[in-house]
């Protein structure tokens, strides 16, 4: 059994999806249907459905379709995490229709032009709440923000903290500095665990290979260590470079090293005992 930690749906008749480049193959709809085939054929039998776009509506689709499709075992939304009524309003989605399958939230912090977005007071009064409500929070950082989540993580010593893609560390150009140091300090922290997910994008597309994303996975490993790491397939993002099964497989070489109880770990313990699946 396997859990992906990290997946995406889209219909761009519902909305546009503004990220997506209008040359890129990724400018097209893609839904649960097209990922169940690839996904159970991959063993794979439990996603994490993450956020794509910061509107307020999706998150209720989101957890709509958890309700409907037994493949999806926890949504991480969007909030508008400095709105006043935080509290009260991660409580009405709680309650919403599939509400319990909501886990956590996400914001692209990637997209902001403050390097501490994330230490903002009204940002840091709305992560507290997502502790209070039993939720984590997934990053989705940059490297060089990765400071600030350390300093985020610290404050909030009651709050989990997910990345995304590890940071999505420069795995073209084949540099660890200071990407690495900047991973072992968030890692140092507890309350902290990261996704094996989104390494192939940030790989030289077309030619990576499974030994250009070592140096950083085991970086990863040494750092959090298999119980504070889970995969993800960043499915359909991942596309763009590689199949599902591609990325699966990639992960399994990776980490095919480690004893058989350190991969459940990754491959579906980690998921399971962060998200409460």
């Amino acid at each position: 059994m396997t859990v992906d930690a990290h997946q995406h749906v889209w219909d761009l008749a519902v909305r546009d999806q503004d990220w997506i480049p209008e040359a890129s193959p990724l400018r097209r709809d893609f839904t649960l249907d097209d990922l169940a085939p690839v996904a159970r054929a991959a063993g794979v039998d439990r996603t994490v459905l993450v956020q794509t776009i910061t509107v307020p509506e999706e998150t209720p689709e989101f957890l709509a379709l958890a309700a409907a499709h037994d493949l999806i075992a926890g949504v991480v939304g969007w909030t508008d995490l400095t709105r006043p009524d935080i509290t009260d309003e991660l409580a009405r989605l709680c309650e919403l229709l599939g509400g319990h399958y909501l886990k956590g939230i996400r914001h692209q912090v990637q997209g902001e032009p403050d390097p501490e977005w994330l230490l903002r007071p009204d940002v840091r009064r709305g992560l507290a709440a997502l502790a209070e409500a039993g939720l984590v929070y997934d990053l989705v950082v940059l490297p060089h923000q990765l400071p600030a989540c350390t300093r985020a993580a610290a404050d909030l010593p009651q709050l989990t903290f997910v990345l995304d893609h590890l940071g999505k560390p420069p795995i073209a150009s084949g540099v660890l500095k200071p990407w690495a140091a900047d991973l072992r300090a968030l890692a140092a922290l507890p309350n902290t665990t990261a996704k094996l997910s989104g390494l192939v994008t940030e790989a030289a597309p077309g030619s990576w290979t499974v030994d250009d994303l070592r140096p950083y996975t085991d970086t990863a490993l040494e750092a959090f260590g298999p119980t504070r790491l889970m995969f993800g397939s960043d499915w359909p993002v991942c596309t763009e470079g590689a199949t599902y099964g591609e990325v699966l497989s990639a992960a399994e070489e990776l980490t095919a090293q480690l004893a058989e109880k350190d991969r459940i770990e990754i491959f579906e313990g980690t998921a399971n005992r962060v998200y409460g699946l």
